[in-house]
């Protein structure tokens, strides 16, 4: 065990898919085993063990969380991690890089079509990482999925970042990003009165924030598909103190972001533009909310999508208790992870369907 674990630490740290992949494959029993060998220190038994196994290896080599003080090397670190995961891209028929000639500036945005030849429901797609790092390239897989199994056309925008931006110029850009799509809406053929927002945990940040901006406009989305979104930067609920430590989002990663996104800016913490929980609900689009169980922004989602049910709003709730902030940037090689987004991108589509 003890010759296997340490070929396995070796593959892993040097990034390896096939390796991480092949760890997959493993009994959780024996995934349990290599975690305490490797001696991964918290108290999570129902956290999955192969999640486990990545951060045990991560702590062994010194690395917690994925943001620090220097945003160009966590940046780096990001798409170097991502990029060393990477396996066969699903396969999506019709896939484009195009530019988006916006107000606020031009910016990037990747084309997703599973059926180019049909009228499809289009999802305007805001990557996670914190406001700070990630882009279309890192969350390629993620929405080469949603596109197969929502079976939608997806809009992935390359959104600018922070601390460069502050949150109301890139708000901005995101929200005219919708309305470029709506404007566009015969060039790509959507299905009439089907476009919605969606992302992960600031990516669920920016879909909600801009959904609640669009209320009452022409462009305004039909549905949310809110992915572990962070959406209160002022409290801080039980699960941030319970999960802040040893898994992929750390407390320290919500201190920095909301150093880059909120204090450099001078935002408020309770301000609506980047904690959406304080926000306008009235008449806001059905919302799909998806949390992880190990997560420090586990509660604030789930508070969020009391808030907007009490307030009318039409809302399907769905937790996975086992995995871990992140679980959709691991389904190169976690299956768990991969059928979990399949579950969500298919339910979610259901959920568009029955309230659009």
């Amino acid at each position: 065990m003890t010759a296997f674990v340490q070929t396995i630490q070796e593959v892993l740290e040097k990034g390896h898919g096939p390796a991480a992949r092949a760890l997959d494959k493993l009994p959780s029993f024996v995934q349990e085993s290599i975690a305490k060998v490797l001696g991964y220190p918290y108290q999570y038994p129902q956290l999955d063990s192969f999640i486990k196994c990545l951060m045990a290896v991560q702590i062994k080599q010194g690395q917690t969380g994925f943001i620090g003080s220097d945003v160009e090397k966590s940046r780096l670190a990001f798409e170097t991690q991502m990029e060393s995961i990477l396996r066969k891209p699903t396969a999506i028929t019709f896939v484009e890089d195009i530019r988006l000639p916006l107000q606020s500036g031009t910016i990037f945005a990747r084309h997703y079509h599973p059926a180019p030849n049909k009228k499809l429901p289009m999802i305007v797609f805001y990557h996670g990482g914190g406001f700070v790092v990630g882009n279309v390239d890192t969350h390629d897989e993620a929405c080469r999925l949603i596109a197969k199994y929502a079976n939608a056309q997806v809009l992935s925008i390359d959104y600018p970042l922070a601390p460069e931006v502050s949150p109301q110029r890139l708000i901005q850009s995101c929200e005219d990003a919708l309305a470029w799509v709506y404007q566009n809406k015969r060039h790509f053929k959507i299905l009439k009165n089907q476009i919605a927002v969606a992302g992960d945990s600031a990516g669920g940040n920016i879909s909600t924030v801009v959904a609640q901006r669009a209320i009452g406009k022409v462009y305004a989305p039909d549905a949310q598909f809110l992915i572990y979104p962070v959406v209160d930067f002022k409290s801080r609920h039980p699960s941030f103190y319970a999960y802040k430590d040893g898994l992929v989002l750390t407390g320290n990663d919500v201190d920095y972001v909301t150093d880059y996104y909120a204090t450099k800016h001078a935002v408020h913490l309770d301000d609506p533009i980047i904690s959406p929980t304080y926000g306008n609900f009235k008449k806001l689009a059905p919302a799909y909310i998806v949390t992880a169980g190990h997560d420090v922004l586990h509660d604030e989602g789930e508070i969020y999508s009391h808030k907007l049910r009490q307030a009318g709003v039409k809302i399907h709730f769905e937790e996975y208790l086992d995995q871990t902030h992140g679980f959709i940037n691991l389904t190169p090689v976690s299956h768990k992870a991969r059928a979990n987004l399949i579950q969500m991108s298919k339910s979610f589509r259901k959920f568009w369907n029955k309230y659009a």
